[in-house]
């Protein structure tokens, strides 16, 4: 019944959808991509989790120190091999998941995502963590949120400007189920995946974060990602250590990025299953030397909150996450970088209040820690506005604001500005050979429907039309004439070129010819060309200069070889949408 009525209403859908003001549909498609995407995303939580639980002792998750030496080598060992098997045989060219991913999907691609990508990256990424991989959740869990999202999009055959914000919607909330920050996710969606700030992308997203939320809560419980004491700035003397964590976080995210970038831009004259392979040994490495950084590492990130790990230990715990995580990402475990960002950031910030401590600072050994967590973040993937948002969230607590604007702002700008660094999503899709771009005028385009532009004041009519058609032709003041080919329509022409034609004819006292050549009368005429009733504006003007048109006419298949056309659409239509 659901589906009968979906059919029956599609046509008058998709008209409302391409429109930048459906702003009740796009909530409710919202809400429903938000629960689909934590759906899947507690469901990969169980199976790492459970998985987990199983085979280490006392059921305590993460705790792969306490395995033996044997176990933490094995481990990476055995997940190594079912990745080389799925990409091997079931990857068919998807070598980059995550975050990256679903960034240049949005670029290129309408965000437009595949069901391969999801499996590869459920049991991939689960794999990956459950093996002991140093790599993170939070970029699975976007990318199984976008996907999923996108994927009910396509089913749904929604316009692609709305498959684009439900991408947005599952990006949310994925960092929403992860840490249990709806605000964090939508900021996050906005910032790094969307790249906008509008009513009609902000309203769907803030619901898709809160509905996963809520998902996440009721499997889950409320209890937070991390485990953060309560903690106080003290004096400002502090501010001065503040300044020097940020600077040393935005060192170490600079050569976080360098890393993995250069290991990615070696990595490429291997076959991938060579690189997994690579990634595979040097992680059972790892387990073997320095267990803490096998996994997320939340446990570790517990400990440093509470001021807990010694110095010598949180130095070694901060290069050996960094060299860790950057092998198994540059050579292509699906796994994320959110997680190891926020491990080093912790680890970093709790070494400098130790050392603070030692120089006769008055320091909190827990905000220093999280404060090196949101600088980290931010620097790491130039997002500023999520990691202090996301600072906020975990502490319920607005007293983090202004220590978090000036960590994090010091450690991005030192990121960016003195070592001249791009986000690791974009080092990422470089490295693997993908260029980046995105340009605000495209982001703008590619908000609005096709539908949202064109005009739908025009008539067909053949290229030869008898003197008592012209009438019929232009009773209702048409402003286009869609000129029919052999197959289809080949030539636009402006009615009012017709209607002057026939109204000198007349005064010039020859009258009108029983027959008119619409193809040969004196008027300007467009070439033009298909697009399809679910593209963009952004579509539409890449069609307009890859076929060297001048206009479009809007069309959607209604039976197999039957088309209906809805509307006319010209480079200044386009434009003027736009401005």
């Amino acid at each position: 019944m659901i589906a009968r009525w979906w059919r029956s209403n599609l046509e008058k859908l998709l008209l409302q959808l391409a429109k930048q003001d459906a702003l009740l549909l796009l909530a409710v498609l919202g809400c429903a991509a938000g629960i689909l995407s934590a759906l899947i995303i507690v469901a990969f939580r169980l199976l790492v989790e459970e998985s987990q639980a199983a085979f280490f002792p006392g059921g305590e998750i993460e705790n792969f120190e306490a395995l033996g030496w044997q176990a933490r080598m094995l481990l990476p060992l055995a997940a190594g091999g079912i990745l080389i098997a799925m990409f091997r045989w079931g990857g068919k060219g998807i070598h980059v998941l995550g975050v990256a991913r679903v960034m240049e999907r949005m670029a290129y691609h309408q965000g437009y995502l595949k069901l391969r990508g999801l499996l590869l990256q459920f049991f991939g990424a689960a794999a990956a963590l459950i093996g002991g991989f140093s790599v993170g959740r939070e970029g699975p869990h976007v990318y199984l949120g976008a996907a999923a999202s996108s994927l009910m999009g396509q089913w749904m055959k929604l316009p692609n400007n709305t498959i684009r914000t439900l991408v947005g919607c599952g990006t949310a909330a994925g960092i929403a189920a992860s840490f249990n920050t709806p605000l964090a996710g939508v900021i996050f969606a906005l910032e790094v995946v969307m790249l906008e700030y509008s009513l009609a992308s902000f309203i769907p997203v803030i619901l898709a974060a809160a509905s996963a939320t809520l998902v996440s809560v009721a499997v889950f419980g409320s209890r937070p990602a991390f485990d953060v004491p309560s903690m106080s700035l003290g004096d400002l003397s502090g501010v001065f250590v503040i300044l020097l964590l940020g600077i040393a976080a935005g060192a170490i995210s600079a050569g976080f990025i360098q890393l993995v970038q250069t290991i990615a831009h070696h990595a490429r004259v291997l076959h991938h299953w060579q690189q997994l392979l690579l990634a595979t040994l040097i992680a059972s490495l790892f387990g073997l030397l320095l267990p803490q950084v096998m996994g997320i590492g939340y446990d570790s990130v517990d400990h440093a909150l509470a001021g807990s790990i010694g110095m010598l230990l949180l130095a070694m715990l901060v290069i050996g996450k960094l060299v860790a995580t950057s092998a198994c990402v540059g050579l292509g475990i699906p796994g994320g970088m959110i997680g190891p960002s926020l491990f080093m950031g912790a680890m970093l910030g709790s070494l400098v209040s130790h050392l603070s401590a030692l120089a006769g600072f008055e320091v909190d050994h827990g905000l220093f820690a999280l404060l090196g967590m949101g600088a980290m973040m931010g620097a790491s993937l130039q997002a500023p506005l999520a990691a202090l948002v996301a600072m906020m969230e975990l502490t319920y607590s607005p007293g983090i604001i202004m220590p978090g604007m000036v960590v994090v702002v010091i450690a991005s700008l030192t990121s960016s500005e003195l070592f001249g660094k791009e986000s690791l999503f974009i080092t990422m899709l470089k490295a693997g050979g993908m260029e980046y771009t995105s340009s605000p005028v495209n982001v703008a385009l590619s908000r609005i429907g096709v539908v949202g532009a064109m005009s739908k004041s025009f008539v067909r009519s053949d290229a030869h039309i008898d003197k008592s058609r012209v009438a019929a032709v232009l009773i209702t003041r048409p402003e286009w004439i869609l000129i029919n080919g052999e197959e289809s329509p080949s030539t636009l022409l402006r009615a009012a070129d017709l209607a002057g034609y026939v109204d000198r004819e007349g005064k010039n006292g020859g009258g009108v010819k029983q027959s008119i050549d619409l193809m040969d009368i004196p008027a300007k005429r467009l070439e033009i060309h298909a697009v399809h009733i679910r593209a963009t504006l952004l579509e539409a003007r890449e069609i307009l200069d890859q076929f060297s048109v001048e206009a479009l006419y809007v069309q959607r298949q209604t039976a197999p070889g039957i088309h209906h056309i809805y509307g006319i659409l010209t480079r200044e239509m386009i434009e003027s949408a736009y401005q």
